[in-house]
Order: structure tokens, then C-alpha cells, then sequence
């Protein structure tokens, strides 16, 4: 009460007298006259470390002491105490305690964890404050809970970690040894073994070739097999204790048990030539009878040493393994064959072998018998009529999902070719029909539909549904699998029969004529370097008679001629040989863009009255998307980029307008100014007065595919044509 009383002092409190702490400071927090706070946590002093608080500072980072305690054992004469050792460990961050004493092996104590980690409180009368780090130092004493702890030394961390504290180490104490613990020891050095032990130490080689297995190749010709046929095996060779298994390979339908093992892992002796040793005849340790039956009628043995009277047998070892060498496996020569990458590197490192020649063992397999399958019946597909004849658990034909993912569609790539067709026919109804052949590239199918034209009296719309479609002229019921239109059969100008309706490709869209321009290596009729060669071979024979001819249809030597005489020479040139799509192909690569197409108000006028009737005013938005994409900041990106990006933000711009505007924006270098692109497409700031009057109409819109239509091809640069052909003349 008096010790209470005295920690206390008194205080008003809206004047009322109240007893208070002593740890109470005084106004503004200062410390009262003669008033000394004790710190609740260790103190660490100014400029060490960071300024971070030290549950962040001191994260992880534990002070570590040796220490021991005597414990007093009244129950036993052997021992009066027993001295126990045992770690203190101080966590920084929080100043918690934790006590562990290391497991001891045969103690008969619960050791591990004696103190959890919690904060200490000093031992009386100062049990009012807590263990801190200026309670720790090497060779003193600590009170945890009645019970004293002699610290002895500490680790390096705590050692720098309490130099840098301020804190003037004392010297390391010795550990003093338990002396029940010394007595015990000195007990069990003094006897000895009644069996004779002698180490043989194998766990080098365990730890260096562990899972290092050889594995050949064998073949056991066995005699006593009714038709002699050879046996093949397999043998693996275990380096971490130079043990041999064998495995039978047993081939289908043999007839033969399989068993797991020919031979179970085990060192395989060689055979000796005095025959196989009795049971216990081989042994690792040898003992001598010392007194044989002379004293006390009982057998006293010792460790032979030397080995007298051992009986050495070898065992194979992987230097008499090779390839065309016999082994003795318990009286069957087998012979070694051939073995894996991995052994071959093994004896190419350790005994520099390069010659592993397999030895021919295996007799040549007969043909296998062709398969064949029944002809079609005409219910269902073939495919799925031919998965029934795969086997007797009925399967649905197996679609081609890798190509369906690379060929689906994907953003602004539809991977669709679309054609114009008309039918091949005499009826003047059907003439004048227009069709749009599709062409899905992830499944190879086929869709057609009809082109609405007014005062027809056909309707349109969907001609064929989406499938695929056989070639015409193959038998229905058949074994083999019939053929279907691949993409490579349509074309312009291609001749197609879809369930007896004969069509003529007239045309195509610009995306189908990009796809397969970039794609030439598919498409033989969109490759210019093919058809380049093809008409050299054509056209060289004539080639001045060829010069002259589109010389004299330039008569003003503007280096440029139209389309339809281009194509007209074209087709006189080869005779016809050519496909509309190749003179296509050859047009569109020599081809010259027409002059309007380079206005550039024009375009700017035309582009901001779209996007002022759509109302697209996110320009600011469209402008800080190319920046950020800008990632060198040299204000000029990619023309395809731009592309993609003006198509996110859904510029309502026709596609083949975009290209044009982006390609006026194009540098030297082909990169796109996005500035001012963005700025010509202001219509808020930057506004141009619309023309009045358009000098070239517009195309209209391709309604029939739903995307915009190709530039047309209109002049035809020649001379750069007859260069590639025939060479630069003068």
C-alpha cells in the first residue's frame, strides 16, 4: 500500500481532487520538477537508422543470445541439477521475448519452446516496467518469471547491433557442461559394441549420382523357347549403389505372363568360374572366432580386419557395360545393343567413348494392312458415317480448333472473303442476278447470298446456307473422302458450280484482295512475283513487239495508261492465259492513284462534315490516346496504329477515307503526324467550308458486304512494268 501510495500523487479535475500517476506529465506534456518518465519501449538513439517507426525499421531483425539455467532435480541421486542451454531471442520491432532451448537427444525433458514471445516485465519491486534493450548485455544474469538466465555470448548481428547502441560488451562467458550429461557420456565411451561394426561409407556417391540411371537396349535369344524367338529387354544401371534391374519388354498378343521385373535391383555378380558361391559365403564384414567353444562353452568373436578368409566376388560395374558386349545375368547371355542419349553422354565424358553403333537386333516388322472403310452410305455426313468405322465407341468427327482460333474472326480481321458473282446461263432473267459468295477461312465453309434489285421480281437475300460444298463430279457413295472448295478455288474470274448453279466471280472486295496479296504463298493468283514470271516467260520472245504496242497507245508519252487497254494488251499478250484475277493483281501493283484522292481539303471537308452530322467531338480524348502511344515523343506514330485507334474511338469515317487522310499526314518516312491529323479533323477549331460543288462524285457505299469499297484501279504505270519485264532501255 505504502509502494502504491507513493507512485501516486494528487491532481484536480474540475475541482475535484483525484489521484494520478506519477508517469502524469505536466502542462503541455513537459516533465514535472524531479518528475523521471520511465520509457514504456528501448530507446534507440537520434541518427541511427531511418525515421521509419521501429515496427518498420526493425522488421524481421532479432537479437540472439546463449544463456543457460540450473535446475534443481530433487527426485534422483545420480544428479542434485542439471544445467539446461537455451537461446534468448529479442525481436526489435516490438520488444518481445522468446525463450527456446534446443532439443537434446535422449533427455527425457519436453524441451523446444519454455518462454512464447510476449513482453517481460522486470522481476520485483520493478514489475511495473518491461524488458527493454538496455537490459542485455554478455555475462550477466536476467530474471524471466523466478527464474535466472546466465547469459554466456551472442551472435555477430547482436554484437555489431549493441556496439552501434553504445553498449559496452563484457567479455563471453564459458558454457559450463552438465555433469549427469558428462557422466553418461563417459559410460557409453567405455563400452563397446557387442556386434563388430565397421562404417562403409556410400553416401558420396549416393548424393553425386542419385537418379543417374544407365539404360540399354538387350536382347536374351532364349534356347529353350519352342521357336527360339529373341527376347527384348531393357537394363538400367543405378550409379548411386551400382545396382542392376532388368525389365522384359513383352510385345501385344506374345502370349507371355507380364511380370514387373526379368530381374529385381540388385549388384549382379559375375560369374565365377568355379560356379556360384552358397548363401552367406559373400559377405561385406568378416569376424574370427577368438576362443572358439574354450571358455564358458560360448563363441567370442572380433572384427577381422584384414579380411582374412574373405571371399571377393566382382560384380559388374558400368566399365564392363557397352555397346556388343555379353553380360552373365544367373546363366542367360544377353547381349547389350544400343542405349539412351543420356548413357551415351555418360561414357563419352568418363571414358571418352565416341563409337555407340547399335547392333541390329529387331527383325523388320511386316507391312501393316491398309485400312479400308466401307463406301458411303448417304445418312449424315462422310465424316461422321467414317468416325463410325474408328471403333466401336461411336465419336463425333474432331473439328480443326487450332485453325478455328487463328482464322476467327478477330477485331477489325474478319477473315471472310467475300466475291461478286452473277449465274452462267441463257435466261435473260437470271443474267442480270448479283450474288455475294462468302468464304469463312476458319471452317472452309461457303455461304451465298442474292443482291436486291428493284423491279426484278426476286426477292434476294439468302441464296445458300453457310456449309461446305463439294466439288462437283464425284461419285456420292464412295470409300474415299470426297473434295470441298478451298479458298484457293475462288478467285476472280473462277468458274464455280454450288449444287448445279454455275457461277462467274466478277469481283471482289478490297479485303479479300489484300488478304490475299499478303498471303501469297497461298494464293498463286494474287502472288505478283509469279505472275510476274509467267509473263515474262509469255512475253519475252515479243518483248519489242509488246514495247511498241503500249508505246503507241501512250501517244503522249504520259507514261500512264488506262485500266481497259492495259488489260486488253494483257490479254493479247498471254494469249488468254491469264485469269481476271491476275490482271487484277498486276493492275492494282502498277497501278496510279487518281488525283482527287490527294486533295487533302477536300478529304478535311468532306471527313468534318461526317463527323459534325455524327456529333464526335471527343478529339481531345482521340489526341491524348495517340501521345500516350507515343512512346519516344518525336510526334509520329505508325500508320497502322493510328488506324487502330481512330477505329476505338468509332470515327464515323468510311474506311478507305481514313486511309486516305492518314496517308496525306504521312512523313518521309511513312509515320503519321497524329497532331495534325487530329487538328485537320477538328471541326470545332480548325473548320473548313465544305465545297459547293464536288468535281469527282464519291463512291458509294458497298452495301452489299457491309465494308468499304477498294480504290479503283483507273491508270496503270506501264514503264515500270515493261522495266521488271525486259530491263531498262533506253
Amino acid at each position: 500500500k505504502e509502494k502504491f501510495l507513493k507512485s501516486q500523487h494528487w491532481d484536480y479535475c474540475n475541482n475535484v481532487a483525484m489521484l494520478v500517476g506519477e508517469d502524469k506529465p505536466g502542462i503541455g506534456g513537459e516533465p514535472l520538477p524531479g518528475q523521471k518518465l520511465k520509457p514504456k519501449y528501448s530507446v534507440f538513439p537520434e541518427g541511427m537508422g531511418s525515421d521509419a517507426p521501429a515496427w518498420v525499421a526493425f522488421d524481421k531483425q532479432v537479437l540472439s543470445f546463449d544463456a543457460y539455467f540450473e535446475e534443481e532435480v530433487p527426485d534422483k541421486n545420480q544428479e542434485l541439477y542439471r544445467v539446461r542451454h537455451c537461446k534468448i531471442y529479442f525481436y526489435l520491432e516490438d520488444d518481445t521475448i522468446q525463450v527456446i532451448e534446443p532439443q537434446v537427444k535422449n533427455s527425457g525433458i519436453t524441451q523446444g519452446t519454455i518462454v512464447r514471445r510476449h513482453r517481460i516485465p522486470l522481476p520485483p519491486p520493478h514489475e511495473d516496467q518491461f524488458y527493454t534493450i538496455d537490459n542485455f548485455n554478455i555475462n550477466i544474469e536476467v530474471i524471466i518469471y523466478a527464474r535466472r538466465y546466465k547469459i554466456i555470448d551472442c551472435d555477430q548481428f547482436t554484437k555489431n547491433f549493441l556496439r552501434k547502441m553504445g553498449v559496452r560488451l563484457n567479455s563471453p562467458a564459458g558454457r559450463p557442461d552438465d555433469p549427469y550429461t558428462k557422466e553418461r557420456q563417459k559410460i557409453l565411451d567405455s563400452m563397446k559394441p557387442l556386434r563388430p561394426y565397421e562404417r562403409i561409407d556410400t553416401l558420396k556417391q549416393f548424393l553425386e549420382h542419385d537418379r543417374h540411371v544407365l539404360r540399354f537396349f538387350c536382347v536374351w535369344d532364349d534356347p529353350e523357347s519352342m521357336f527360339h524367338d529373341p527376347r527384348e529387354l531393357v537394363l538400367r544401371y543405378y550409379l548411386s549403389d551400382d545396382t542392376i534391374d532388368i525389365k522384359e519388354i513383352i510385345p501385344v498378343n506374345s502370349g507371355r505372363d507380364a511380370v514387373p521385373l526379368f530381374l529385381r535391383r540388385d549388384k549382379l555378380p559375375k560369374y565365377a568360374p568355379t560356379g556360384l558361391y552358397q548363401p552367406g559365403a559373400v559377405t561385406s564384414r568378416t569376424v574370427l572366432n577368438v576362443f572358439g567353444k574354450l571358455v564358458g562353452n560360448r563363441d567370442h568373436y572380433i572384427l577381422d580386419n584384414r579380411k582374412t578368409g574373405a571371399v571377393h566376388q566382382e560384380f559388374y560395374r558400368d566399365s564392363d557395360l557397352k555397346i556388343g558386349a555379353i553380360i552373365n545375368v544367373w546363366g542367360r547371355k544377353i547381349m547389350l545393343c544400343d542405349c539412351d542419349e543420356f548413357t551415351k553422354e555418360y561414357y563419352r565424358t568418363k571414358y571418352g567413348i565416341e563409337d555407340f553403333t547399335p547392333v541390329p537386333y529387331k527383325t523388320p516388322s511386316p507391312p501393316k494392312p491398309e485400312k479400308t472403310f466401307p463406301p458411303y452410305t448417304g445418312f449424315g455426313s462422310e465424316e461422321d458415317s467414317l468416325c463410325s468405322c474408328m471403333g466401336l465407341l461411336l465419336k463425333p468427327p474432331s473439328k480443326d480448333f487450332k485453325k478455328f482460333m487463328e482464322k476467327d474472326r478477330s477485331g477489325m480481321e474478319s477473315n471472310i472473303l467475300r466475291f461478286v458473282a452473277k449465274l452462267i446461263t441463257d435466261s435473260p432473267v437470271d443474267k442480270d442476278r448479283k450474288f455475294i459468295i462468302s468464304y469463312f477461312l476458319s471452317d472452309d465453309t461457303i455461304s451465298v447470298f442474292e443482291h436486291k434489285q428493284q423491279n426484278t421480281g426476286i426477292l434476294g437475300g439468302k441464296f445458300l446456307e453457310r456449309g461446305r460444298i463439294k466439288k462437283p463430279g464425284q461419285e456420292l457413295f464412295k470409300s474415299e473422302p470426297s473434295e470441298y472448295f478451298k479458298a484457293q478455288n475462288l478467285f476472280v474470274g473462277a468458274r464455280v458450280c454450288f449444287h448445279g448453279h454455275n457461277f462467274l466471280l466478277v469481283d471482289a472486295d478490297e479485303y479479300t484482295f489484300n488478304y490475299m496479296e499478303k498471303h501469297a504463298n497461298e494464293f498463286s493468283m494474287a502472288d505478283i512475283g509469279v505472275i510476274l514470271k509467267k509473263l515474262k516467260d509469255t512475253a519475252e520472245p515479243h518483248s519489242r513487239e509488246i514495247i511498241q504496242v503500249f508505246a503507241a497507245t501512250d501517244p503522249e508519252h504520259t507514261e500512264v495508261i488506262e485500266y481497259d487497254p492495259f488489260r486488253n494488251l494483257i490479254v493479247s499478250v498471254t494469249d488468254g492465259g491469264f485469269s481476271e484475277h491476275e490482271i487484277m493483281t498486276l493492275g492494282r501493283y502498277y497501278s496510279m492513284r487518281d488525283e482527287y484522292e490527294m486533295d487533302r481539303h477536300f478529304l478535311l471537308a468532306v471527313a468534318q462534315e461526317q463527323l459534325k452530322k455524327n456529333s464526335f467531338e471527343n478529339f481531345e480524348q482521340l489526341s491524348a490516346v495517340l501521345i500516350y502511344n507515343d512512346r519516344k515523343k518525336c510526334g509520329v506514330l505508325p500508320h497502322e496504329m493510328c488506324r487502330t485507334i481512330c477505329k476505338s474511338f468509332k470515327l464515323p469515317l468510311a474506311d478507305d477515307n481514313l486511309q486516305a487522310l492518314l496517308t496525306m499526314f504521312e512523313d518521309d518516312h511513312k509515320q503519321v503526324e497524329y497532331k495534325k491529323f487530329v487538328d485537320g479533323l477538328n471541326w470545332r477549331e480548325n473548320q473548313i467550308p465544305a465545297f459547293q460543288t464536288i468535281k469527282v462524285p464519291l463512291k458509294n457505299e458497298d452495301d452489299w458486304i457491309g465494308q468499304p469499297p477498294s480504290f479503283p484501279v483507273k491508270r496503270i504505270k506501264y514503264l515500270s512494268l515493261l522495266d521488271d519485264l525486259f530491263g531498262k532501255e533506253e
